[in-house]
């Protein structure tokens, strides 16, 4: 396949994941027999402006679980699927039309346990050397997609930490015209680190989940 190359940061971030796992992989590991299996598509392709961008998406403020919130593609893997990996490429053809050919699978981390949906979700690393057109295609799962510029993501200005219903803290940001939380700001957030990407932010300054992020989050849960 023809286009920009690999970074080479996606190499430092797989080695380390092999060599020196973070604790969040321990800490977050699923049971021997999940009662789901899901993947996403962690997409960074090439950014005309410089450096890189990825792929994410804004659920639907209508879905049961995980509403209005920013994540990658991704779904439960279905009896089709070969694994995670073949998961995660249908599931972002699906969603926003990525084909799947043009991606080159990097690597895939650890399963993590995302323990309120009983989800082992295992992120595929994939680089698009020669971005195509997205869009919305299934309305009922993904209400926005964007391509957000990595640096937009690492600039300190556009990271805080997220302070959530029930005591939830974590990594957030605001860039490309999301507010990141949760699952897939903590994957960013590992994976900058691992990458040696992350720039000091100030991880005291504090925001509110925005209203509209709440409501939708807790009409979801149990």
């Amino acid at each position: 396949m023809t286009g920009a190359p690999q970074p080479a940061w996606m190499t430092r971030v797989l080695e380390k994941i092999v060599h020196d796992p973070p604790q969040y992989f321990e800490q977050f590991r699923p049971p021997p027999d999940p009662p789901r299996r899901s993947a996403v598509l962690m997409l960074f392709g090439p950014d005309p402006r410089g450096g890189e961008d990825v792929v994410l998406t804004e659920r639907s403020h209508t879905m049961r679980s995980h509403a209005a919130q920013v994540s990658f593609p991704g779904g439960g893997l279905e009896d089709q699927d070969s694994g995670p990996i073949d998961a995660a490429l249908r599931e972002a053809e699906e969603e926003v039309g990525v084909d799947p050919a043009s991606v080159s699978i990097a690597g895939r981390f650890p399963p993590l346990f995302l323990g309120p949906s009983g989800h082992a979700v295992t992120p595929v690393l994939g680089w698009w050397s020669q971005p195509g057109p997205i869009g919305v295609v299934d309305e009922t799962e993904v209400a926005h997609v964007a391509r957000v510029p990595v640096p937009e993501l690492l600039d300190p200005a556009n990271r805080f930490t997220v302070v959530g219903p029930h005591g939830y803290r974590g990594p957030a940001f605001s860039a490309g015209g999301l507010f990141v939380w949760g699952f897939t700001a903590m994957l960013l957030n590992v994976l900058f680190e691992l990458a040696d990407l992350t720039e000091p932010w100030d991880e005291g300054l504090e925001r509110d989940l925005p209203q509209h992020i709440i409501e939708a989050w807790l009409r979801g849960r149990p």
